[in-house]
């Protein structure tokens, strides 16, 4: 991983409640990216909670990410900002069902032989 100013953790990072078999193998978060939020998650956590002030001028600008995502930079920026959306955004689903009913618009017509006219379903 890249050279950087910010602090590692007391303690790895883990979220059991959100992620309960690890972050990498959720299928969301790469290896590398697992890596960033094992490593430095607490001290990011605490950085967005306000617990601990920025040390060093990588920390300040994280926490101008946390209220302008837009401002993200870096690896470890983004990972945050993507384990942020997946922890705390709502969850899709997809379905294969549709809701709605397959509502057939089209009418049967009946033809009578000895006349050509329609007549109208009933």
């Amino acid at each position: 991983m890249t050279e950087t100013q910010f602090r590692h953790g007391k303690k790895r990072f883990y979220d059991a409640a959100k992620f309960p078999r690890g972050f990498a193998k959720s299928g969301d978060f790469t290896l590398l990216e697992e890596d960033i939020l094992v490593t430095y998650g607490e001290t990011m956590l605490a950085l967005e909670r306000g617990d601990i002030t920025p040390e060093n001028a990588e920390e300040k600008h994280f926490t101008k990410v946390i209220t302008n995502p837009s401002k993200a930079k870096s690896k470890l920026e983004h990972t945050w900002l993507k384990y942020v959306r997946l922890a705390r955004g709502r969850r899709t689903f997809h379905t294969l069902n549709s809701k709605s009913k397959f509502n057939d618009t089209s009418k049967d017509y009946d033809y009578e032989i000895d006349n050509d006219d329609v007549i109208e379903p009933a």
